[in-house]
């Protein structure tokens, strides 16, 4: 069964927005996880528009499931990410200025690089994923650098599901299935939602996790956080009907 990691930067962001601790994101990661969310993701970035620094040991005290760290492995990062050892923790290439995360590393040009991190995370006890593009050579590298699992860019897949959802779940599929035989985790997250999430869960083999912030907490203004996160579960786990591709 896929597991639903709940990223809950957006309601980092409305939080700062008015200087203020409502919403408590204590109370809404607690929440999350009662109403069934198997995991707790936070991706700090350097100008802490959303996720600050100092959310990360109260949410280390409090999350009960799995606590998944994700950023660009900055100095700063990467001594944070020692300090408070989540379950994982997830190396994703963005630019300091970026508005969202858009692509995966090059495991080819960083392998060095990112060889050095995953063995430092690694005696810490902290299981690793590499953010990667649905790319061969790239899963090839991943393997290289001795981490235990990638996590989809799915950016792409979002973007052109509604065009041809075969195409648009093709490379992934493809990808997965090299890094099955390689013995690589599988996780996946960007831009992933109700419409479209079934089919990739239902054609990917062995995707054990998603990382959903963005869409979910729209919904959430809809449907209430309950009930989208059960909306979620249900669309992760139940069968693919024809009638609703």
């Amino acid at each position: 069964m896929t597991r639903l990691s709940v990223n809950i930067n957006k309601i980092a962001l409305i939080r700062n927005s008015r200087g203020s601790n409502l919403p408590d994101l204590s109370q809404v990661a607690k929440d999350c996880e009662r109403f069934g969310a198997q995991g707790i993701t936070v991706h700090p970035r350097p100008d802490e528009r959303h996720i600050r620094y100092s959310d990360i040991p109260i949410l280390k005290k409090i999350v009960k499931t799995e606590f998944n760290i994700e950023g660009n492995p900055t100095e700063r990062f990467l001594k944070m990410v020692e300090e408070n050892v989540p379950h994982q923790v997830t190396l994703v290439p963005d630019a300091p200025d970026a508005l969202t995360s858009d692509s995966g590393w090059d495991t080819i040009t960083h392998e060095g690089k990112l060889k050095e991190i995953v063995a430092r995370m690694h005696a810490k006890g902290i299981r690793v994923s590499i953010f990667l593009n649905p790319e061969e050579k790239m899963v090839e590298g991943a393997k290289k650098v001795g981490t235990d699992r990638i996590e989809f860019y799915t950016g792409d897949y979002a973007k052109h599901f509604a065009l041809s959802k075969e195409k648009a779940i093709a490379p992934f599929v493809k990808a997965s299935l090299l890094a099955n035989s390689m013995g690589l985790g599988l996780n996946a997250g960007h831009d992933l939602n109700l419409k479209n999430l079934n089919y990739f869960a239902k054609n990917i083999p062995q995707l054990l996790e998603v990382s959903i912030g963005h869409a979910l907490v729209i919904d959430a203004l809809y449907y209430g956080l309950q009930n989208s996160i059960k909306m979620y579960l249900h669309e992760l786990n139940r069968p693919v009907d024809i009638y609703r591709m």
